[in-house]
């Protein structure tokens, strides 16, 4: 059963991140043509082709490798020279020959690459319906259709998990009470350790905190500072039982509690200690939970972009060296996958695996909203770029009283985008690889 459960948990992801793949290319494709930009295709997926439906001028479909997609729009770049030549030539005598492939070296023949199969979406050099001919504004629109897309996905999943189900909190219920004053907060009783001071104080499971030493409480984590922060002395505690409020008199103990700094380094304090555990349930957020929860996300998430590279090198290190990976540091879809099989595989309530789970999907699509907006191509963020470059230049012109400029030709950086890809298949390798031998794990 367990390994069934797994295997339903990275179906499920699987899934997930296809549905969350096809709202990114919707993202893209609504406002394409919604702007009049004529699409060939719209697909989900990479590889061969599993199914295809051509409606209207649009065939929509699916492909084997669920990894991404895309959707085909006419004229992403201006005309190359030699269609241009060619139109011109047609025009003026009917007939013109297709000139042959750039020289220069391998670059120079991506370019010339790229420009040909750019110019086969075009139908004339007065096509109207092409991306290129958009004004700057509406490319961007297009362009960031699909992160958005992605945004707004996570923050319909965090609101039904936040908001919908809740989030687990210490509340100030008593679930437990400790047997005695251990040593430190995180060592086990032994037959030396002196009594608890709840126990020995009268406080019992189920009893809710009202307040601590006059201080009314909410959760517990605003009872656990009061009670650590005591200086000595007795504590009033007011709990309610069956409906009642009850005063207790309890008299903390002094512990040590051990705190990691954000440099790595352990601190040891001494705390105040009762001997409580709270019970922990789902509480409910308010309906801007779910939007606070995806802008604190992509927060996170940036903060692990911007040194990507280094993450990835030092995941590959702990691969090779077989290190603990840090848990914070970056996933691959099978990482993610295989977290997902984790969850639904977890000895737990239904509910905390659907929680588990909906969150993984919710923080997949922050990564796949923050890592498009890279301003580098292929990805969204590069387009929106050359896209703004051509609107500064037009603005520059305009007051300076120049001619308009021409379109900016985004084939001359495929050199810079064939790095840019190399790069990503490289860390996605080492990502792939960490976390088949060396993954990270939540239990």
């Amino acid at each position: 059963m367990e390994a069934l459960a797994f295997v339903i948990g990275v179906v499920l992801m699987i899934v997930g991140l296809a549905v969350s793949i096809a709202l990114h290319e919707l993202g893209h494709l609504w406002p394409a043509k919604k702007f009049g930009v004529r699409v060939g295709q719209y697909m989900i997926g990479f590889g061969p082709t599993l199914w295809s439906r051509r409606i209207g001028e649009t065939e929509y479909g699916v492909k084997a490798i669920p990894l991404g997609g895309y959707i085909s729009m006419a004229g992403m770049y201006p005309p190359s020279p030699e269609e241009r030549e060619r139109a011109a030539a047609a025009s003026g005598s009917g007939s013109a020959s297709r000139s042959g492939r750039a020289g220069g070296g391998f670059f120079a023949t991506m370019v010339q690459d790229a420009r040909a199969a750019n110019d086969e979406t075009l139908h004339g050099d007065d096509d109207e319906r092409v991306f290129y001919r958009l004004p700057v504004f509406k490319r961007v629109i297009v362009m960031l259709g699909g992160p958005i897309m992605n945004f707004l996905f996570a923050i319909v999943l965090f609101s039904i998990l936040v908001t919908g189900i809740g989030v687990q909190t210490a509340t100030t219920t008593v679930a437990s009470l400790s047997e005695c004053v251990p040593a430190t907060t995180t060592s086990e009783c032994t037959e030396a350790d002196p009594e608890a001071p709840a126990a020995a104080a009268g406080i019992e499971p189920g009893d809710t905190i009202l307040s601590v030493d006059g201080q009314p409480v909410d959760d517990f984590a605003e009872a656990t500072a009061i009670i650590q922060g005591s200086s000595g002395g007795p504590l009033t505690l007011v709990v309610e039982r069956d409906g009642t409020e009850q005063t207790l008199t309890v008299e903390p103990a002094t512990t040590e509690a051990s705190t990691t700094e954000a440099d790595g380094t352990t601190t040891t304090r001494e705390v105040g200690f009762v001997g409580i555990s709270p019970t922990v349930e789902y509480v409910r957020q308010p309906i801007w939970g779910g939007t606070q929860a995806a802008v604190e996300q992509v927060g996170a998430v940036a903060g692990i972009l911007w040194q990507l590279p280094v993450k990835v090198w030092e995941t590959g290190v702990d691969l090779v060296t077989g290190q603990e990976r840090d848990p914070n540091g970056p996933l691959s879809v099978v990482g993610a996958g295989r977290l997902s099989g984790e969850v639904a595989a977890a000895d737990s309530p239904v509910l905390n695996r659907v929680a588990g789970f909906l969150g993984l999907l919710a923080s997949l699509n922050i990564a796949l909203f923050v890592f498009n907006l890279i301003p580098l191509l292929p990805l969204d963020g590069g387009h929106v770029a050359v896209a703004l470059w051509e609107g500064i230049k037009r603005v520059w012109a305009k007051l300076f009283r120049r001619p308009p400029p021409k379109p900016v030709d985004a084939t001359k950086l495929v050199p810079l985008t064939f790095v840019v890809v190399v790069a990503l298949i490289g860390m996605g390798a080492v990502l792939i690889l960490a976390d088949i031998f060396n993954p990270v794990s939540l239990f």
